[in-house]
């Protein structure tokens, strides 16, 4: 039961009405007040959060959503690869301080490079009523997020490229930035610089192993030095130990992703190698540069990445839903920390 004033109490759900009666103002006064609209006196405005307070009022946003003339509940949803990998996280905060300084409310899940899971999280944020989504694509589901799209939900991909009607698209530079890593291990001298990848079915995956091919251009690559879809740490350091068993190792390993950086790192590390065999790994990751030798990086920016995909966003949710898509590159920037400047052994 709900406290009210003169003693009295009230069974069930506490109202606006409720909170007008206790704050002794008008329920239009309550409602400008509950739904963030100028207009109401401080003082009454403040009596009116004092008398919520004291109820327990909770304001239904779905419903007042259903009531407003342009249909939107105030919130925006995000799609993650993983949350708990550094890049997500990073363009995570960005994504909310930009909603957050729009007064949106940001949903987020992981789809763990899984389609169907992708597919779920869509049709759940959808479902609530979210104003849009940015979406970190697995590369397939580009019909559900076209029929999205299609059905009045305002979307961007962030990372990851796609081609779809009025679906703006951010991501780094990834083949130029690989190809520029690539280029530096072989001016060095290198003739044989492995390649970690990840599944070739992520578009940055394909994106960063042609940038390692461009590197190489009228240079013969041995097929044997590059792994593709490989996706954890483990993996990676399997991979590694592999290749240095070889019959001719690379003196040179550039990772196309910061778990599969870390993963050669171990295995460099457990095999006193870390200062003879030179490391490029794409995208940073946490005490890279505490390491000894300091792990050499392609940077990206994933905070600006969010940042721009948010503010496309939150542009078609204003009214800028019909322009055609755009595609924004963010350059990527080389960190040069001595691992990958560790030249051949001759």
């Amino acid at each position: 039961m709900t406290p009210i004033p003169g003693g009295e109490r009230r069974r069930g759900k506490v109202t606006m009405r409720d909170v007008a009666d206790r704050a002794g103002v008008g329920l239009a006064t309550v409602s400008r007040v509950i739904n963030g609209k100028p207009g109401v006196a401080a003082h009454l405005a403040e009596r009116v959060r004092d008398a919520a307070r004291a109820l327990g009022y909770r304001h239904d946003v779905t419903a007042s959503s259903l009531r407003r003339a342009d249909r939107r509940t105030g919130t925006i949803a995000l799609v993650l690869e993983d949350v708990a990998n550094p890049f997500s996280s990073v363009l995570h905060r960005a994504v909310e301080d930009a909603a957050r300084a729009e007064s949106m409310l940001v949903l987020t899940g992981s789809s763990d490079e899984n389609p169907e899971r992708e597919r779920e999280l869509i049709d759940t944020f959808t479902l609530r009523r979210v104003d849009g989504l940015i979406v970190i694509p697995t590369g397939r589901t580009d019909a559900e997020l076209a029929a999205v799209r299609r059905q009045g939900t305002h979307v961007v991909c962030a990372d990851r490229l796609v081609e779809l009607d009025q679906v703006d698209t951010v991501t780094a530079d990834n083949r130029e930035g690989t190809r520029a890593a690539v280029r530096r291990l072989l001016d060095l001298g290198h003739r044989r610089v492995a390649f970690l990848g990840d599944m070739a079915s992520i578009w940055t995956a394909r994106e960063r192993h042609a940038g390692y091919l461009e590197a190489h251009a009228g240079r013969r690559i041995d097929e044997r030095l590059v792994r593709r879809e490989i996706r954890s740490a483990d993996a990676a350091e399997c991979a590694i130990h592999e290749l240095l068993d070889g019959d001719d190792p690379p003196t040179a390993v550039f990772t196309a992703q910061n778990l599969l950086t870390i993963g050669a790192v171990r295995a460099l590390q457990r095999r006193g190698l870390q200062d003879r065999v030179a490391l490029i790994g794409f995208d940073d990751f946490p005490l890279a540069d505490m390491l000894r030798p300091g792990i050499s990086v392609v940077a990206q920016d994933p905070a600006e990445i969010g940042s721009i995909a948010a503010r496309l966003l939150l542009g078609r949710i204003a009214g800028g839903g019909d322009r055609p898509a755009r595609h924004v590159v963010v350059p990527t920037t080389y960190l040069a920390r001595g691992s990958g400047e560790i030249p051949p052994r001759r």
